[in-house]
Order: C-alpha cells, then structure tokens, then sequence
C-alpha cells in the first residue's frame, strides 16, 4: 500500500480495517491473505438475500515487524458492525494455526529471533447474529486456537476503533496474551444500548458517552488492569508497542495475562466482589480506590500526564 507513511500518522480510529492491517506492519512488508479477490463471502448472508463482502469484512495477511513474522487480523466495523460469522471465523483460526505451523518450522536463533506474533484488531459487535450457532463457534474455535498459541506464540489484541470490541468478541480479545487499547477503544461483554435496554436509562444511560467511556474506555481499562498499553491514537504509537512485545520473552508475556489459570480467574472474580462490597457505584469512585486523589479529572488530562500519574488497580 503506497499511503503507508500516511497511515502511520494517521488516528488509528479514523482509518479502515485493511489500512489497520497495513500499518501495523513494517512498511511494505503486508501481504494479504484471502483477499476480496478471491470472493470468500458468508454462503448464510446470500442465501438471505442480504449484502455480503468478498473478504467477509475480516482482513487478513502477514507481515513483519522488525524480524518478527506478524500474522495480523483486522475486522471492518462498517460491514454489519464487524459482527463475526462462519468465514470471518475460519479467516481468523487460518491465521492462528499458521502462526503454530511457522512456530514449529523454526528452530534455535532463528525461532528466538523471528518468533511469530500474531496481531488482532478488533473493532465488532460480537457475533453475527444471522448466522447464529455458525457465528457462535466462530468465537469458540479462535479462542480455542488462542489456547494451543499459549507460551509459543504471542497473541496481542488491538482495541482503537470507534466501535470497540463487544459481545463474545470481548471474550476472544480478552484470553489474548497481552491487550493494547488507546483510549479510543472500548471493551466489554454487553453494549450500551443493551445494558439500557435490560437495567433502564436509570440505570445506564446509553446516550452518556462519559459513562460509557469511564466504564469501557481504554483508560478505564487500564486502570483495572483489563488493558496492558494504553496508546495515543496513532497508527505508529500501537505498532511501538507491538514492537515491545515481539521482543519480550515468552515468560514475561505469560505475565502480563489476565485470565488463563485459576489463580488468575480468582483474581477477577476477587476484584469485582471487591467493588459490589464497596459500594462502587461509579468507575470514578473505584479510581478514587486505588489512590488516585482526583479522579473526576483523568479522563480529561494529556495522555502522557495520564499515564505518568494515574495509579492502577493493585496485582494483590
């Protein structure tokens, strides 16, 4: 793609999932795999008569960032909300067990070295509900890909999309070895309209975007330690970081997971029987929490004055 340099600059909110996948890539170095030419589209969406797209609005492919071979993901939220199915599902397994092969093709140096790292931008609804049982195990048969990765091959989440990533999706991005978000991104099980829809507008206000950030926001998430990096809105300022975690040891990224052990799963539960027992009935009062003196004033701060100063949930 020759606008890559363009890209770079670019908000990483305002450019498309194809341009995502070119950018987080060393310049010049994607190639995409099963692209809109080779017309793989969603047979359950034709045979209901609706639109479909030729790449199934799942973009996929390999790169390089530095030495490290990158087989990155990226899902369209303009094609029916990135909401995942069949193909777009098969497209993300493909890629995930071509990273587990490329593992085993390596050996000594060359595997430390040129160890693969596998790279999904999330921006959906979750699961693509004219498909049903097919979008479903969609999500299943990538997390269980996910699993056979784990302590081989880093699998990073990228959140920086208007959208997000919601719905069984959030599930998908969370048993990710390590999540990268700007605070752009949001993350989380149920939508906003959702919740409203189920609790009352008493309860959540979906038309509050303040609520909705400081309770799925990237800097929220950070805080609660859901979100490893918290990035500026730039394509270059996540490609950074994914040339961090391409070079840290396996043992070190093993670290920075959230879920994936029971201990790890006691934690969670741990943190959130913490906050119904506060009292918590505000992100801003589970900021206060945790040491943060004014915390009404962190969601509107500098970035870099955010993550110089905010203080995060504790690890015990």
């Amino acid at each position: 793609m020759k606008d890559w340099k363009r890209i770079n600059e670019s908000c990483f909110s305002e450019i498309n999932a194809r341009e995502r996948a070119f950018g987080l890539a060393d310049e010049g170095t994607f190639t995409e795999l099963l692209g809109p030419r080779d017309r793989f589209s969603s047979p359950h969406l034709k045979a209901l008569g609706a639109a479909i797209e030729f790449d199934d609005g799942i973009i996929t492919g390999i790169g390089l960032i530095g030495k490290h071979i990158a087989f990155i993901s990226s899902m369209e939220g303009k094609f029916i909300g990135g909401a995942i199915g069949e193909v777009g599902g098969a497209k993300l397994v493909a890629e995930l067990r071509l990273a587990m092969k490329t593992h085993e093709m390596l050996k000594g140096d060359e595997c430390r070295l040129r160890r693969p790292l596998v790279i999904i931008s999330f921006e959906t609804g979750g699961v693509r509900l004219h498909e049903a049982n097919a979008g479903l195990l969609a999500h299943a048969e990538v997390m269980d890909a996910i699993q056979d990765l784990r302590r081989k091959v880093p699998v990073v989440t990228v959140i920086g999309s208007k959208i997000g990533c919601f719905g069984g999706m959030g599930f998908v991005a969370a048993s990710a070895d390590a999540v990268i978000m700007s605070e752009v991104g949001r993350l989380g099980l149920t939508g906003p309209e959702v919740i409203e829809q189920e609790v009352g507008k008493e309860e959540f206000d979906a038309s509050d975007k303040s609520l909705i950030y400081r309770t799925t926001g990237g800097r929220h998430k950070y805080i609660t330690r859901d979100c490893n990096f918290l990035v500026d809105d730039k394509t270059s300022a996540f490609r950074e970081v994914l040339k961090k975690v391409a070079g840290m040891p396996m043992e070190e990224i093993e670290y920075l997971r959230r879920i994936g052990s029971a201990e790890l799963v006691e934690k969670q539960i741990a943190f959130a029987e913490d906050a119904v027992c506060s009292g918590i009935s505000d992100s801003i009062d589970l900021w206060r929490k945790y040491g943060n003196k004014e915390p009404e004033k962190l969601p509107e701060i500098d970035i870099d004055d955010f993550l110089k100063n905010v203080r995060r949930r504790p690890l015990d």
